[in-house]
């Protein structure tokens, strides 16, 4: 039977399904974003990739509430290594992580509120216009970028260790995030 809720030996599948709903979220996203800078106004896709990126962003934003949630809710697996810097950066990037989507959220807010207007996620909801700077547009425009490129880097960083833990220690840290079992 699936396992839902971790373990101290593993993670459940709720677990799992945040980890690579995320990350799938969060590479998709920054792939947008490259293409969305490209786009002039005039483009047949300018208004449709910002409203698709704006919403995808907010419904990751409601998603990172809800792993973090989940997170502080339930037992983290045990840590592999006897090494303890390594586990200790571990932490640090999970942390830096969080913190940096949690950044590139408001950042994105701060972007798309600029105008006054509230952004609309698919036409189920919308989230209210409320910070209102000179420049807010363009000063949270250069943190967002900065703040995507570095998570992409983290992002890296880390699936380089997971994949150094898999073929060179050869230890379980990737495959508990694959399955339960």
């Amino acid at each position: 039977m699936a396992q839902l809720t971790n373990t101290t030996q593993r993670y459940g599948w709720i677990s799992i399904v945040f980890h690579w709903l995320m990350a799938l979220a969060v590479m998709g996203l920054f792939g947008l974003g490259l293409y969305m800078v490209e786009l002039t106004y005039y483009d047949a896709w300018y208004k449709g990739s910002l409203d698709l990126h704006k919403a995808v962003g907010i419904l990751l934003a409601l998603t990172w509430v809800a792993r973090l949630s989940w997170r502080f809710a339930n037992p983290s697996p045990e840590e592999l290594s006897d090494k303890a810097w390594e586990n200790k950066a571990a932490h640090l990037v999970h942390g830096l992580l969080y913190l940096l989507m949690l950044a590139l959220f408001v950042s994105g807010y701060l972007i798309s509120t600029a105008d006054g207007r509230s952004i609309s996620v698919f036409g189920w909801f919308e989230i209210p216009a409320s910070l209102m700077m000179d420049n807010q547009e363009d000063i949270a425009g250069v943190i967002h970028w900065g703040l995507a490129w570095s998570l992409m880097i983290l992002v890296g960083l880390h699936a380089a260790a997971a994949v150094k833990h898999h073929v060179v220690d050869k230890d379980r840290t990737l495959v508990r995030m694959l399955k339960t079992h």
